[in-house]
């Protein structure tokens, strides 16, 4: 995923209009059972009331801010945990290196964290991942006037290619020994391939699909591979924290089994692919 090294952690408040550096969370749950209590059906939490989720703006379809509001479908997937135990869910943007080390985590300034994850051992070391709630492949987005008709051209050609700074893509291509210039956001990869900077970009399919819903991007970018990379992505407590990983994965898995999942994915995602939804876990 994305590093924004040097950023000013923001606090995004779930419950207020957009004002200085807080956004409204949209979509958190109503009840209000369990506030004001830091310890909610056995789970303890950062603060009292409320559900503090660790993110890396912006990301979408997984998290961004929407009409002024931080929305997406890791957003809406954590609102259901956040309802189950009675609380509001609050949202911490903070650097994607910090995801790696659970530090945030470890300090208590977040309960979870949600970012388009992807489980990793090396990952696991540091942090536990609830159950796989969705399986990611990576794309390869040109510019339709390069040339370029698949991630071998790009080297062949003697082409640019662009990816996200400590991200798995980042890390595939590089394994395929290329040599790609690393943006900080998936915004400024975007860019990268708009001011002609790359000729290529490899970065998650969700997001190049939410990017080519935009005529503008649609008429001047295409997908020309789709690399199967095996990647799922998870949600991640602080080590050792059962009683918040069991929480996220009941509600996952009642959401995908009472259909509010199917609804949340079709709504950000796309048409629903159930080998996608839900991965066997890793």
């Amino acid at each position: 995923m994305k590093t924004l090294a040097g950023r000013r952690t923001r606090l995004l408040a779930a419950t207020t209009a957009t004002a200085a550096l807080a956004l409204v969370v949209a979509g958190c749950s109503s009840g209000d059972s369990g506030s004001g209590k830091t310890t909610v059906k056995g789970v303890h939490l950062a603060k009292a009331g409320q559900l503090t989720t660790c993110t890396h703006l912006p990301y979408p379809p997984f998290q961004s801010e929407v009409d002024g509001k931080v929305q997406g479908f890791d957003v809406s997937l954590i609102d259901l945990v956040a309802q189950d135990l009675g609380v509001k869910q609050q949202i911490l943007d903070t650097p994607f290196e910090n995801f790696k080390t659970g530090a945030f985590l470890n300090s208590g300034e977040c309960d979870l964290a949600a970012a388009g994850m992807t489980i990793t051992p090396e990952r696991k070391k540091n942090v536990d991942f609830s159950d796989p709630y969705f399986e990611a492949t990576q794309a390869v987005l040109v510019d339709k006037s390069s040339g370029i008709d698949s991630l071998a051209d790009v080297k062949a050609k003697g082409k640019k290619l662009g990816a996200q700074a400590q991200t798995t893509g980042e890390d595939y291509v590089k394994g395929k020994g290329y040599d790609p210039i690393s943006f900080e956001s998936s915004d400024a990869v975007l860019n990268g391939l708009r001011t002609g900077q790359v000729q290529a970009v490899v970065i998650d399919f969700p997001v190049v699909q939410g990017w080519l819903k935009d005529k503008a991007n649609a008429d001047k970018f295409k997908v020309v591979d789709n690399l199967k990379t095996g990647e799922q992505y998870g949600f991640t407590v602080k080590k050792g924290n059962k009683a918040l990983l069991d929480a996220v994965n009941k509600a996952l898995k009642d959401a995908k089994a009472d259909g509010t999942y199917k609804k949340i994915y079709e709504k950000w995602i796309g048409p629903y692919d159930a080998s996608v939804a839900s991965p066997a876990a890793s």
